[in-house]
Formats: structure tokens, C-alpha cells, sequence
């Protein structure tokens, strides 16, 4: 029953990221853990073993900085993930290899073994165990993960089989007819396991299939789970289905009829036959511990909390979240969902916390408040940092031009956090100021990404900065909230912005429209 100021729920990445720097701090946590183990969700999925997330162990760089655009397994601190394995995909036992050893590393508070049950607030938050021991803290880091299935209200569903439970061995599935619905990688990670020994395989869902390459989203179809579109599009028995999968009835020889309602063909619906099932949908967030009083709001249909730019329940003052279930903020825009973006976003509530809960400031430096000392800071930063690469369009560097006539560079702010922190005074006495990111150009999920004279012409020259659709930096101007100006640094496809005449200068000559005074000769 002792007070503790945070108590972090779930030894998961986020939680393990959370705890380093809570440590770092010198703060009273404690992370509880309901698995035995870090990492616990690692020892079950992906369910065939293999990540996603690559790991790029020859970059031809010293800079670990620079290393961290490679490595999306590594969290920030510690041994990289690389020395765990060579694999550009590697498997998920690395992962939960690599989670225990940080942790003990680390010398993290962690309790193995206590799982959650029930959360109140009394007056400071309580959570009580399976055991019945409870903690009190003042605030709560819910870094529990998507733990639940997200299962789609569609009558008889309930009959199939989930993702999380099927069976993995393509032996059980020989010669059979198989519906899987979901489109997203769990889906095809399972039809690809299939191939070899079903007669029929069917992936369904409402949408088209959408691709990462296209889409610069890791959760759309990922090309080491798209071996399956070729047995599609080569008439192999196998099919992706455009539409709503209407009703699954089962039957009495325990087979099901599934009515699929088509979304772009002339026969509205047709009533399908198949031996197996497996819905492959997704999982959701679990609120259900929450009491009434402090129960945080869903969004998303019910998937995720909702959040304010500061990762707080919109709700629940003092209720944090860490992790993957962040992805509400930049839902299926950039990586808040992925260990290699939400490590930096971790990093960045720390920092909201420690400058609200403790009196201390944002990481910041002095300026030059002039074009080229603007300038030369912001090129540095982005052909270099990790964070706004990866957490792409979501984090940005924040540059202060303050009434007093002096310059500050802030770093890695969320985008959306930005009014709420100059509105505060977190940033000091503004004049106005600039918000830098890496972008991907406009509609750039709508292009194909392999038109090479597209990309010709956006490289070409800073006129056409603007057109570029591959991850360029982009400055934006702001005063009292409003932006005033913007500017886009022409891509590169080193993703170097060094050159003078097409990099640099245009820049400083956009900064020196913000200045009063003219720019000394160099």
C-alpha cells in the first residue's frame, strides 16, 4: 500500500523503455508484468515466429544515431539488437531474448508475475493483483499492448477460429477449404504458412489490399507476407475477396457456409462453402480492469484509449499510455504503433512528465537567432536524427524565436503537442516559431512508388521541393497559432541535405524572410 509516483503497467518494450528512463530520473516506479518474463507477448506472436521489423546490421555507418534508421528492434539504451542476431527479419524468440536482458541490465524494478485485475481511484489510483496486493500510485503508464482480440460483429463468428489461437501446422489444414478475414499482416502471414497443403485459401475484408511499400504504413501488407498475392494473380486456386463477409453459418457436418457480400463485382452476395475459418483481425485494447470512475474513453471502434497530444486519457487525468496502443494518435498514418516508433514517443511523455510533474525543462539549446545559425542547426538535425525519421510527420524539432530577440532548438516534440506546450510557456516567451519534420510529400499513398521520373523531377531541383513524395524535411512557420509560412527541403535519395545550392541556401533564404535584421556576409 505504499505511494509510488508511477506505476507502469506491462514489461513489454514501452514498458521496459519507460522504466529506463524513469530510472534514469531518479523517480519511485515500478513496472508489474503479468507474464514471467519480459516481453511476454513475444513468446506467442506473430504467431509463425518471424518479425517484421527489420534489422540492418551493415549500414556502412559509425554513427549509432544514424544506425537507429535501421534498427527497428532496439530500444534506446543498452546493447543494440543487432548483437543478437544477423537476421534482416529475425525471430521472435531474439526479441524476447533481447527484452530479458535489457531488463536485468537495466536493473529495472519489476514485479514478474502480477497480473492486473482491477483499477480504481479512490483518491490516488489503485490496482490490485491476482494475488489481491495492492499498489497505489499517483500516476498510472498503461503499457499493456493490444491484449485482446478485436473480433467484427458478424452473426456467427463466434464459431470460428481466432489468429491467436488456430492452429500454426499446415498439416492440420490439408486439402481443406480456408477463409481467413482480415487483410492486414497476420492475415497473410497465415495464408503464406497454408499454401503448401490447403486446396483453397480465400483472404477477405471489406477494402483493398493496401501496400506499405505504397502506403509508408508498416502495418499494411508488408512484401515478406506477400508471397500469397502470386498464387492469386497466377490462378492458383487462391483468392482475395473485395467485400463484407456477411454471415458464417455452421453446419452440421462442421463445415461453414460464409455469405460474402462483393464489393466491385455484379453479384451482390454469394453464399461460400469452407472447412475452416480463422479471423485474422486485429487486437484491441483492454479496459475492462478499469472501474467505472476511471475507466478510461475508447476510439477507433472501442480498439484503442483515446488520448490527448500528450498521451493522456482525454478522461482520466493522470492515466498515461506507452506502446503500441499510442497508434491512436497517428492511426495508420506513421509508426506510434511499432517498437521503432514508439521507443522515441516514450521517450518524449517521459519528458512531458518530467516538465509537469517536476519542474524540469525540455531539452533545449541556445541559437544564433540568425538565418544561417537557424539554418545549419536544422540541417544538422535532420540529416542525422533518428526520432523525426522514423516517427515520420509526428515529432518534430521545434525552433523558438522569443521576444527578447534570442533563438532556442527544442527536440522531438509531438507535432500535436506543440500549441498546447507554447500556449503553457513550456517553450518560454514566443514570438513565433518553426516546427521541423520529415514528411512524405501529398498524397504520396496514392502514387506509384516506382515512377522513376516522378522522382527524377522532384530531385531535380528546390523548385520543385514541393512535388517531392519520398520523406523530405519540411519547415513551418507559426505566429499565435497560425502557421504563416512553410518550406520543403527538395529530396534526396541518399537522404543527405547537404548541398548548398539546393538544400542550404533555399533555406536560409526562407529563414531570413522571419528576421528584422539583414544577414552579415560570410
Amino acid at each position: 500500500m505504499s505511494e509510488l509516483d508511477y506505476l507502469v503497467i506491462g514489461a513489454g518494450p514501452a514498458g521496459l523503455q519507460m522504466g529506463h528512463h524513469l530510472k534514469q530520473a531518479g523517480r519511485d516506479y515500478l513496472i508489474v508484468e503479468a507474464g514471467a518474463t519480459a516481453g511476454t507477448f513475444f513468446t506467442r506472436f506473430p504467431r509463425h515466429r518471424q518479425l517484421i521489423s527489420i534489422n540492418k546490421v551493415h549500414t556502412g555507418w559509425d554513427d549509432p544515431e544514424l544506425n537507429l534508421r535501421m534498427d527497428w528492434n532496439s530500444l534506446l539504451a543498452g546493447a543494440p539488437f543487432k548483437e543478437y542476431t544477423p537476421r534482416f527479419f529475425p525471430a521472435a524468440d531474439d526479441m524476447v531474448r533481447y527484452l530479458g536482458d535489457f531488463a536485468a541490465r537495466q536493473g529495472l524494478s519489476i514485479r514478474y508475475d502480477t497480473r492486473i485485475e482491477r483499477i480504481s481511484r479512490p483518491d490516488l489510483f489503485e490496482a490490485v493483483d491476482q494475488h489481491g496486493n495492492v499498489f497505489r500510485a499517483h500516476r498510472i503508464i498503461m503499457a499493456t499492448g493490444v491484449s485482446k482480440p478485436y473480433v467484427p460483429e458478424i452473426p456467427g463468428i463466434e464459431t470460428a477460429e481466432l489468429y491467436s489461437e488456430v492452429s500454426i501446422d499446415p498439416a492440420d489444414f490439408t486439402d481443406q477449404r480456408v477463409l481467413i478475414i482480415g487483410k492486414g499482416n497476420s492475415a497473410f502471414e497465415t495464408a503464406d504458412n497454408l499454401i503448401e497443403t490447403t486446396a483453397v485459401i480465400h483472404v477477405a475484408g471489406p477494402h483493398s489490399i493496401r501496400l506499405a511499400w505504397q502506403s509508408h504504413f508498416l502495418g499494411h501488407l508488408r512484401a515478406v507476407n506477400n508471397n500469397f498475392l502470386d498464387t492469386y494473380q497466377l490462378k492458383s486456386q487462391n483468392a482475395i475477396l473485395d467485400g463484407n463477409v456477411v454471415d458464417i453459418s455452421r453446419q452440421s457436418d462442421s463445415s461453414y457456409l460464409v455469405t460474402v457480400s462483393f464489393s466491385r463485382v455484379n453479384e451482390v452476395t454469394k453464399g461460400i462453402r469452407y472447412d475452416r475459418v480463422i479471423v485474422a483481425t486485429g487486437f484491441r485494447f483492454d479496459a475492462s480492469i478499469f472501474d467505472p470512475e476511471c475507466r478510461p474513453e475508447l476510439a477507433i471502434n472501442d480498439r484503442f484509449p483515446a488520448q490527448t497530444p500528450a498521451w493522456e486519457s482525454v478522461n482520466v487525468p493522470g492515466l498515461y499510455f506507452a506502446g503500441t496502443i499510442t497508434q491512436e494518435r497517428d492511426f495508420k498514418k506513421s509508426t506510434s504503433a511499432f517498437i521503432h516508433g514508439f521507443r522515441y514517443a516514450t521517450r518524449a511523455l517521459h519528458r512531458v512528465l518530467e516538465e509537469r510533474h517536476h519542474g524540469q525543462a525540455w531539452p533545449h539549446r541556445e541559437l544564433v537567432a540568425t538565418a544561417y545559425g537557424m539554418g545549419d542547426a536544422i540541417l544538422d538535425r535532420v540529416n542525422r536524427t533518428s526520432a523525426l525519421w522514423q516517427l515520420f510527420g509526428f515529432l518534430g524539432d521545434v525552433v523558438t524565436l522569443n521576444t527578447d530577440g534570442t533563438a532556442r532548438y527544442w527536440d522531438e516534440l509531438p507535432v500535436d503537442f506543440v500549441p498546447d506546450a507554447i500556449a503553457a510557456g513550456t517553450l518560454g516567451e514566443v514570438d513565433s516559431y518553426l516546427v521541423i519534420t520529415l514528411e512524405y510529400g501529398a498524397d504520396h499513398d496514392r502514387l506509384d512508388p516506382f515512377d522513376i521520373d516522378a522522382r527524377r523531377i522532384a530531385q531535380s531541383d528546390s523548385e520543385h521541393a514541393l512535388d517531392g513524395r519520398y520523406l523530405h524535411p519540411v519547415v513551418r512557420r507559426y505566429r499565435a497559432g497560425q502557421q504563416i509560412a512553410e518550406h520543403h527541403i527538395t529530396e534526396n535519395l541518399e537522404n543527405e541535405w547537404t548541398h548548398e545550392t539546393v538544400h542550404r541556401k533555399p533555406l536560409i533564404d526562407f529563414l531570413e524572410t522571419m528576421l528584422p535584421a539583414p544577414e552579415p556576409t560570410r
